[in-house]
C-alpha cells in the first residue's frame, strides 16, 4: 500500500510530554483536517503501544463522514490488547484487525475473537518487532491500497528507517515541550548526514495557529 506516515507535534518535534501526556498539542482545526485524511484512506495503524497509552478510536469523527472511517490495524505482538480499549468495544461496528506473533488459537485471541476483532496470528518477527514487509503484503492482499500509519515514536520510527514512509503529512504547534519529551521519531542509528531520510516538500498551509506539512519521499 502507499503509506502516509501523520504525526502531530510541537516545534521541536515532541508527541507528548516525559509522563506521556499529548491532548491536545494541536488546535481542533488540525484535529479536523487529520480525520478528513483518515477519510480518504482504506486502512489506519497504529501500534499498542499507543492504543494502550491513548485508547484511541481511530474513526472519522467530522460530521457526514463518519460512514467513511477506515479499517482499523494494530500491530501488537505481544498480544497485550485487552477487550475494555476503544477499539474493542466498537470492533463490530469498525473493521478491526489485530496483527499478532500469538498463534490465533491463544486464550487471549480468542477473546478478542468473540468480542468482534479479527486475529491475524502467527505473524514473523524481525529484530523483535513483526516484519513490516510481511504486514504490507498481508495488508495488499486484503486489498488496502492506502494506508495511514497514526502511531508513536517507535512504529514511526520502523516505517521510516524501513523506507516504507511514501507521503509524511506533519501537523506543528507552535509550542515547544524540551528534549525530555517523547519524540516524534526514536533512534535510527544514523551515523553520518548522507543516510539521513530525505523527502520533498509539497505544501505548507496554516491551519488555525498550527501549520500542516505534506511531504513526499524522495527516490
Amino acid at each position: 500500500p502507499l503509506v502516509t506516515l501523520k504525526t502531530a507535534t510541537t516545534l521541536d518535534g515532541r508527541i507528548a510530554t516525559h509522563s506521556g501526556a499529548s491532548q491536545w498539542i494541536t488546535g481542533p482545526g488540525a484535529r479536523a483536517v487529520s480525520h478528513q485524511i483518515r477519510a480518504s484512506h482504506d486502512a489506519i495503524m497504529t501500534g499498542i503501544g499507543t492504543v494502550l497509552a491513548d485508547d484511541p478510536a481511530l474513526t472519522c469523527r467530522l460530521p457526514g463522514l463518519s460512514a467513511r472511517s477506515p479499517d482499523r490495524v494494530i500491530l501488537d505482538g505481544g498480544l497485550r490488547l485487552t477487550t475494555d480499549q476503544n477499539v474493542v468495544e466498537t470492533a463490530r461496528d469498525i473493521p478491526t484487525i489485530v496483527i499478532t506473533a500469538v498463534a490465533a488459537d491463544d486464550p487471549k485471541a480468542l477473546a478478542l475473537t468473540a468480542a468482534g476483532v479479527e486475529v491475524v496470528g502467527g505473524m514473523a518477527v524481525k529484530d523483535g518487532r513483526l516484519d513490516l514487509d510481511t504486514v504490507l503484503s498481508l495488508l495488499a492482499e486484503r486489498g488496502v491500497t492506502r494506508l495511514m500509519v497514526e502511531s508513536g515514536g517507535e512504529l514511526a520510527s520502523t516505517f521510516v528507517r524501513e523506507e516504507r514512509v511514501d507521503e509524511l503529512v506533519w501537523f506543528r504547534a507552535p509550542a515547544i515541550i524540551g528534549g525530555d519529551g517523547l519524540s516524534a521519531v526514536r533512534d535510527l542509528g544514523l551515523e553520518l548526514l548522507e543516510f539521513m531520510p530525505r523527502f520533498e516538500r509539497r505544501y505548507v498551509r496554516p491551519v488555525g495557529e498550527d501549520l500542516v506539512e505534506t511531504y513526499r519521499r524522495r527516490n
